[in-house]
């Protein structure tokens, strides 16, 4: 028998019994000639001890043990002698003396980093070179058993509630919806290729025209995208679902009774205010600069147009002429005087800069009123206006961007949260809580944008979503007026949902592609299934898909969304522990009807 026990159940109920455990040895310490040895497993770590009194051939064997070699010890429970206990250990009250005999089961060599204490800090990519050792720390391996512990809650949860767990293939057709695809090709079919699903799109749909009425899958979904903090390369997973039936209501009370439930179950969070915020896109564009606000700060962005319009200065009347096309946005920052010099202050024009803006302006609150390099193009009414209307209190500072409306409004955004974080740091208590989460439903999306590479119109959003008032929607003279049923869930400045109310009106389906420039054979084409089934009696139906990884990265206070994956990609697309991607034989590629064109040294 290799263990009797796990290295974390052994207690003073265990005392002067038999026991055989198995394990890797985290620490080995020579004190006065006892060698002790903490043996570590997934479960915790139990002291060792061996004395050469008592078992003078397991002593040397000990004697001989390095940091992660995993070894078998049999021996006698025994009481920690007096003022010997350690309390930061589940095992504290007891040790193994060994008065039997231990087993070296495998050797290992000196890891690549540290495994206690400062692992983390180990750069990433040696880590991820060397996941199967990175796993043995006790934060990597936290993070698998929450991912465990959060899948199955969640699947359980929604079994429970008569949704249908159903697993939709992986080999598809390629179809062009958010990003590119990951396409295989065929050996069988030569020249043709199957997509890996960016999601289960289509077949989810169909579910519902095959009765399947609530349908919900832990959905792998492949998208060829560039990785960043919150995105993970090649794959993802997400909470997927599919109602039928349904409003948009309905599908809200869902996913909030699922988070109700939830967070209390897997984590020490709250749910700020316990309720869940919604406002339009327009809305949140407007007060935060973003699709997906941090609620659990103010600062928002105020409207100071008209005010602006009555300066000298004629760059400020002129943008605030034209209240259409252009803003000019306020943001009040509590404490500026406090935490940001007169030199800072000046270089947060650089970071505006960056994403777009031509300046930024600033007012700071005195005992006497507003100081600043804009005085001199406003009243004193004017300037009283302002204290009124961004609510300035002496010591705060208030900074100002004007401009074409979606940069103003981005660009003001970033540095919202720019400053917030400043402020953060700044302060002995934290400015922004990390133990709550601010939900907010963000709805009414525009179903159409102008392509920044064609500078055409495209789907904003999803195609398949429900435009607002059906096909009527679409005899708007200006299509970017077009609002869809279409919404998302933010949560402490992350998108962590999407979702629509689907438009199952073919015709209305049709039409939508007509006004990006596709015909109804192109829909044929590239959505045939979907064509033909919904001419056999579709129910109106929505979805939404949680974001699974980005949910537990917040609910772990990760940084990056690589940590709650078991093997993760590089922040560079890779999979380093397996050296992929690789390239491959050229008997593959030939059987595969595929010639790589090497690109030119030069």
């Amino acid at each position: 028998m290799l263990r009797t026990h796990k290295c974390s159940e052994l207690t003073a109920k265990n005392i002067w019994e038999k026991v055989t455990l198995s394990g890797w040895v985290s620490n080995r310490r020579d004190h006065g000639g006892i060698v002790f040895i903490d043996l570590r497993d997934r479960y915790g770590l139990t002291q060792v001890v061996f004395d050469p009194e008592d078992n003078k051939s397991a002593w040397e064997i000990a004697d001989s043990c390095r940091s992660e070699y995993v070894v078998k010890v049999m021996g006698t429970v025994r009481s920690r002698p007096e003022g010997q206990a350690n309390k930061k250990m589940v095992t504290w009250e007891i040790e193994i003396i060994i008065d039997d005999n231990i087993e070296i089961l495998s050797k290992s060599k000196t890891p690549p980093f540290e495994l206690d204490g400062h692992g983390e800090l180990a750069n990433e990519e040696v880590r991820y070179k060397h996941r199967y050792i990175d796993l043995r720390r006790e934060k990597a391996l936290e993070n698998i058993k929450f991912r465990s512990k959060f899948v199955n809650y969640t699947k359980n949860w929604f079994i429970e509630r008569d949704f249908l767990d159903v697993q939709t293939p992986i080999f598809t057709a390629s179809s062009p919806e958010w990003a590119r695809d990951f396409v295989i090709p065929s050996r069988l079919h030569p020249g043709k290729f199957y997509a890996l699903p960016q999601a289960p799109q289509q077949y989810k749909q169909l579910l519902m025209v095959g009765w399947i009425d609530k349908y919900f899958q832990i959905a792998p979904c492949f998208r060829d995208e560039d990785p960043r903090a919150d995105r993970h390369a090649c794959e993802f997973y997400q909470i997927d679902c599919e109602m039928s039936f349904v409003e948009q209501d309905d599908i809200f009370k869902v996913v909030e009774d699922y988070f109700f439930d939830l967070v209390p179950a897997v984590s020490d969070k709250t749910i700020m205010d316990k309720k869940f915020y919604s406002m339009t896109y327009a809305e949140s564009m407007e007060k935060y600069g973003t699709d997906k606000p941090d609620l659990r700060y103010g600062m928002e962005l105020v409207d100071v147009a008209d005010i602006f319009a009555r300066s000298t200065n004629e760059i400020f009347s002129w943008i605030a002429a034209d209240k259409t096309a252009n803003r000019i946005k306020a943001l009040r920052v509590v404490w500026g005087d406090e935490i940001f010099s007169k030199s800072q202050m000046k270089n947060f024009e650089k970071f505006v800069k960056q994403h777009g803006a031509h300046g930024l302006g600033y007012f700071q609150m005195q005992e006497d009123g507003l100081k600043g390099p804009l005085n001199k193009f406003f009243s004193e009414d004017d300037l009283a206006e302002i204290i009124k209307v961004t609510e300035l209190e002496v010591g705060d500072a208030v900074f100002f961007g004007a401009g074409e409306k979606e940069t103003v409004q981005g660009y003001m955004g970033k540095f919202r949260i720019h400053l917030a974080e400043l402020i953060d740091k700044a302060k002995e208590w934290k400015f922004i809580d990390k133990n709550t989460l601010a939900f907010c439903w963000v709805n009414d999306f525009p179903m159409f944008e102008l392509n920044e590479i064609t500078g055409k119109i495209d789907f904003g959003h999803n195609p398949f979503s429900m435009p607002k008032g059906g096909i009527k929607a679409f005899e708007k003279e200006n299509l970017l007026e077009v609002e869809s049923v279409q919404y998302d869930l933010a949560c402490n400045g992350f998108e962590v949902l999407s979702g629509s109310i689907r438009n199952h009106d073919i015709a209305a389906l049709v039409k939508a592609f007509e006004k990006v420039g596709r015909t109804e054979a192109e829909v044929k084409d590239k959505f045939g299934a979907m064509y033909e089934a919904f001419q056999f009696g579709v129910p109106p139906h929505g979805w939404f898909a949680i974001w699974m990884d980005r949910i537990m990265m917040i609910l772990k206070d990760e940084p990056n969304i690589r940590e709650v994956y078991a093997f993760p990609k590089s922040g560079k697309a890779q999979d380093l522990m397996m050296n992929a991607p690789a390239f491959i034989d050229d008997s593959q590629l030939e059987e595969l009807h595929i010639e790589v064109i090497k690109e030119d040294e030069d």
